[in-house]
């Protein structure tokens, strides 16, 4: 069966092709470590953990990279304001080397606290200046870049198809200044692949002058060094479709005569709950840490996160997320009251053919655009079937490779059966004893409901 993705650069969701037969490699657009990841920047981080994990359960190896921006990105999506880390150092009063340790070490506890897959490389910006020093020379050398007293500038009239990607209408366009303004710059929307300037509070020395790079150069840079010249698969914010990967894709045209990735991938926001963008400027954001504070289990907040699409976005609420616990706490229930039973019996024809279309409907999910929350619905519904329950207890494993919920870790414990439970199912045996099927399926249901699994065993 085949993988089906929508893709920004084409507008579609059209079949996944790898590059490699079996290999895929994937770059996303990783955090700015100038202050707190908020559940609004982690909600992307958890959808494409499930992307990786998605594609490693159908059977490919996969090699996620993902950068961190420790220099040169401005406060606003746009680009435009103060320097991010310059800001962080100023607030905290400490170095901007300080603010970047401090903060990568948060994001990276955020990803373990949400069951994220860490990355297989995370890399810094910071630490890819002559990669990225490299590639601004191959691009001036191609004819697409021309220098300024105030930097190195991307010429976007010399890509014919730079307003493609973003459907932008350049004619309506201002200034990115993505650094300052710039009167020298041919096109107002032209952009910089190296600022010059010896007083920024971090810089190098580069042929054009001692700066600091773009923030756009950097992706461009370390996603190829890591994956090649084209690589398979990038995700983003849809924040980034209109500048940031606009004029990635850009970059990469002037530098290779072709477009980095094949699919690129785009979540929506997390938002409030009065559905604007959870942001810091707005001060409306919470962390995983402060979940953990709060006395949440951070696995409430990913199985949230895992009941919408990510193309589609989510409308945060404590409400919401006590109905995430609620039900992840009723299906670690269902889970763990089927691993006490470990008796393998003889499968009727019938209950056979149930377990392979729970698998084949739980991978046909995951193909249709990566649609957990119907996977996530398959899930349930195996759980609450006649299977097995040693065959539930084995899907459930299998499926959690995929919804990271940390299932494998629940413990075999003796289940305390509460007194309005055995009286339920005291009236369904005697139900079934007396041949009323229909009814006695209406208890099994209404006991599952309450967080029970009902596993009928042969009479010996």
């Amino acid at each position: 069966m085949d993988l089906y993705l929508s893709n920004t650069l084409t507008g579609k969701k059209e079949k996944f092709v790898a590059n490699k037969a079996n290999e895929v490699g994937i770059y996303s657009c990783g955090p700015t470590v100038y202050w707190n990841q908020h559940i609004g920047h982690m909600y992307a981080y958890v959808q494409w953990d499930v992307l990786v994990r998605t594609l490693r359960f159908i059977g490919y190896k996969v090699k996620w990279v993902m950068n961190v921006t420790d220099v040169g990105h401005m406060t606003s999506d746009e680009d435009t304001g103060l320097d991010k880390m310059e800001k962080g150092a100023k607030r905290e009063g400490i170095s901007v080397w300080d603010v970047a340790n401090k903060y990568i070490d948060q994001f990276k506890d955020s990803m373990k606290l949400l069951g994220i897959t860490p990355p297989d490389i995370l890399c810094r910006a910071t630490e890819n200046i002559p990669e990225q020093i490299q590639l601004n020379q191959k691009i001036e050398k191609n004819k697409f870049a021309y220098l300024t007293k105030k930097g190195l500038v991307y010429d976007t009239g010399k890509f014919s198809d730079y307003s493609k990607f973003g459907d932008l209408n350049l004619a309506e366009m201002k200034s990115g200044e993505d650094v300052e303004v710039d009167n020298e710059k041919k096109l107002s929307w032209d952009f910089f692949l190296w600022a010059i300037n010896p007083n920024h509070i971090m810089k190098w020395e580069s042929p054009w002058g001692e700066g600091y790079p773009g923030w756009h150069i950097e992706c461009t840079a370390m996603s190829t060094k890591y994956l090649g010249e084209n690589f398979d698969i990038h995700t983003g914010g849809v924040e980034h479709i209109k500048v940031h990967h606009t004029n990635e894709i850009a970059q990469g045209f002037a530098a290779f005569g072709m477009r980095t990735a094949n699919y690129w991938l785009h979540n929506g926001w997390l938002t409030g709950e009065g559905g604007e963008k959870m942001s810091k400027s707005l001060g409306n954001y919470v962390t995983a840490q402060d979940l953990v504070k709060k006395g949440y289990d951070p696995l409430s907040m990913r199985y949230l996160i895992l009941t919408s699409h990510y193309k589609k976005g989510l409308r945060f609420s404590f409400e919401s997320l006590d109905s995430a616990k609620n039900a992840l706490d009723k299906l670690r229930s269902l889970v763990q009251a089927n691993i006490n039973s470990k008796e393998r019996t003889i499968l009727s024809q019938e209950k056979e053919l149930k377990i392979g279309e729970f698998q084949d409907k739980f991978r046909e999910s995951l193909l249709d655009d990566i649609n957990v929350p119907q996977a996530l619905a398959v899930f349930w519904e195996m759980l609450k079937s006649n299977i097995p329950a040693v065959d539930k207890y084995d899907l459930a494993i299998s499926f959690d490779e995929v919804l990271g919920l940390g299932l494998l870790n629940l413990s075999v414990t003796e289940t305390i059966i509460p007194d309005n439970i055995k009286v339920l199912l005291k009236k369904r045996e005697n139900l079934r004893k007396e041949g009323k099927y229909e009814e006695a399926d209406k208890l099994r249901a209404e006991i599952e409901e309450l967080g029970y699994s009902v596993s009928d065993k042969p009479a010996k």
